[in-house]
């Protein structure tokens, strides 16, 4: 069995979601695991259900886009858990807007959410896995920055895009330390969040034009992120793994109509 024994893990946007499924993953399959959330009542039934798999679980409010939030953070983490050999950068959002509608405040804050909160995560936890030459590091991208331009997430898709280019270079630049970067782009995943807004009828058309017939599921992009994390991914870098159960491989040129309506959680 794939094990992450003696690991230690930091998952940003952990607690709820499909960063709760990561978090609670990589728990079950050895590794403790600290989580970064904004919401103090989350926090703390994830990490009740983290300690089940008889590991470490560590909660810590703060705001990944805030650099004195995160460096506070990553302190206790390292002081807490001893060390950080695994992080993932989930948090993000993607509330829709139209491209007129938008101002600079709302971009601003999409892109610091989306793409900057990476970059100020990974800039405080690298030095620490440069030092000890090991570290994985593992960013959710979207379809939505590869392949799919959706109306009304213009925000999302450039930070999602964003998100590919930092972890190509990155990757480039911290290989001689035995430090991996890789990311995942999710297709349409079904959490409660997407459960609320989605009727039955897209949720229906969903899984009838994904060739494996079925909505992806929180779990998917988990046993994704466990891969990366394990030795079994010691020789991959600066790689994108989509997570669309052969979506955009298949349909690479779906209707509009079916863009809008795949595209809610990707």
């Amino acid at each position: 069995m794939l094990s992450l024994s003696g690991k230690a893990a930091l998952v940003t946007g952990g607690a709820k979601g499909i960063g709760l499924e990561i978090s609670l993953s990589l728990a079950r399959h050895g590794a403790d695991v600290a989580v970064i959330d904004k919401s103090e009542e989350a926090l703390v039934q994830a990490v009740r259900d983290i300690e089940r798999f008889n590991v470490r679980g560590l909660g810590v409010v703060a705001d990944a886009t805030r650099k004195a939030d995160v460096d506070r953070a990553v302190e206790r983490v390292v002081s807490e858990l001893g060390k950080i050999d695994i992080l993932v950068n989930n948090v993000g959002a993607y509330p829709r807007k139209p491209f007129l509608e938008m101002t600079e405040e709302f971009w601003t804050e999409m892109i610091n959410l989306n793409l900057t909160s990476m970059f100020l995560v990974s800039r405080s936890v690298v030095p620490h896995m440069i030092a000890r030459r090991y570290g994985r590091i593992i960013n959710i991208s979207s379809i939505t920055g590869l392949y799919h331009g959706v109306p009304a997430l213009v925000h999302y898709g450039a930070a999602k895009a964003g998100v590919v280019g930092f972890t190509k270079c990155l990757a480039a630049e911290l290989a001689p330390y035995n430090v991996t970067v890789n990311a995942i782009a999710p297709g349409p995943i079904l959490t409660p969040g997407v459960e609320s807004i989605w009727s039955k009828e897209d949720i229906k058309l969903q899984e009838a034009i994904n060739p494996l017939k079925r909505f992806g599921l929180p779990r998917d992009v988990a046993n994704a992120v466990v891969f990366l994390a394990s030795d079994y991914a010691e020789f991959i870098t600066g790689q994108v793994i989509v997570v669309d159960g052969g979506l955009t491989f298949v349909n690479p040129r779906l209707s509009v109509k079916e863009v809008l309506r795949s595209s809610g959680a990707g």
